[in-house]
């Protein structure tokens, strides 16, 4: 059964995203151990990674000039996109608060599965989370009238419990465990990282389906929404980055498609507004259908 849910992980990820549809009251237990599969996940990912050639990467200009890619000019587009449909103010604030989010802690484990970088996949999201709460602070000034007071404890707390420290432990793993031993025990478990994304779109989905239950049309404009924003950032994305290659372009796309919302609504709370939680649920959709739908394009043209 493992072996075959590691041989079908990307379907399966979206799989496990309509049986947290299914299934809300399961989905909303489970909510609450996400942080915990997500703090494990970064860890293993990292520890298959040389940090120093992290670290390089990061420190590099193109990685940088992604992160504005990621969010500056995704808030802007997203921004004149719904001044233009004649949004209400609190969709507004949640599509634009969607679009300054940092990419998926799961995205470089979703890419070597898809068999591209899975190091530069981490470094975009390393990036693009650090950028996050100015984006954020740069939506709530812009798009709504509440005093601005991000939770800047909780934040830096995150990045030290599912970044820097991962990073920190990668390192000193690297530096005191044998590398014969490290090596076959990365070996071992590299298949099995993956099965530790199907928690998030199968945890996050069910608040979606508590809207759903409550007003079905509201959720169905939700869902198409969370649908539009994930194309909308992934062709964004793709065709920018389609000059350096196909990889780095697939790699590029579906690492701006995947967004860490959850993350955002810790920092920033209920100043995001009524909209926001509702639209983050119905992302997961979409957003783990990504994965099947870049393999099916990386497919085409290879042709």
């Amino acid at each position: 059964m493992l072996v075959f849910l590691v041989r079908h992980s990307l379907p399966c990820m979206f799989v496990f995203a309509i049986l947290g549809f299914l299934l809300p009251s399961v989905s909303l237990a489970f909510f609450p151990f996400l942080p915990i599969v997500l703090f494990t996940l970064m860890s293993l990912t990292l520890l298959g990674m040389k940090q120093n050639e992290l670290i390089k990467r990061l420190c590099s200009k193109p990685i940088w000039l992604y992160a504005v890619l990621h969010s500056a000019v995704c808030m802007g587009v997203v921004s004149v996109t719904g001044w233009w449909l004649s949004f209400d103010a609190d969709l507004l604030l949640a599509v634009v608060a969607v679009a300054a989010t940092g990419s998926l802690f799961a995205t470089p484990a979703i890419v070597r599965a898809l068999g591209f970088d899975s190091l530069q996949a981490m470094a975009m999201t390393i990036a693009t989370t650090l950028t996050l709460p100015i984006s954020i602070f740069i939506a709530l000034v812009f798009f709504q009238t509440q005093h601005v007071e991000l939770d800047w404890a909780n934040y830096f707390i995150r990045l030290v419990v599912f970044i820097f420290g991962p990073m920190l432990f990668s390192f000193l793993v690297h530096q005191f465990v044998p590398r014969d031993g490290l090596n076959r025990f990365l070996m071992a478990i590299s298949p099995y990282t993956i099965l530790l994304v199907f928690a998030f779109p199968f945890g996050l989905v069910g608040s979606f389906r508590v809207l759903f239950d409550q007003d079905p049309m509201m959720a169905l404009n939700y869902f198409i929404i969370a649908t539009a924003l994930c194309l909308l950032f992934f062709v964004l994305s793709y065709v920018v980055y389609r000059k350096n290659g196909k990889a780095i372009a697939l790699t590029a796309a579906i690492t701006s498609g995947n967004r860490n919302v959850l993350l955002t609504y810790s920092i920033a709370g209920v100043l995001l507004g009524p909209a926001f939680l509702p639209l983050a649920g119905a992302l997961q959709i979409p957003t783990y259908l990504l994965p099947v739908f870049t393999r099916w394009l990386n497919k085409i043209l290879l042709k």
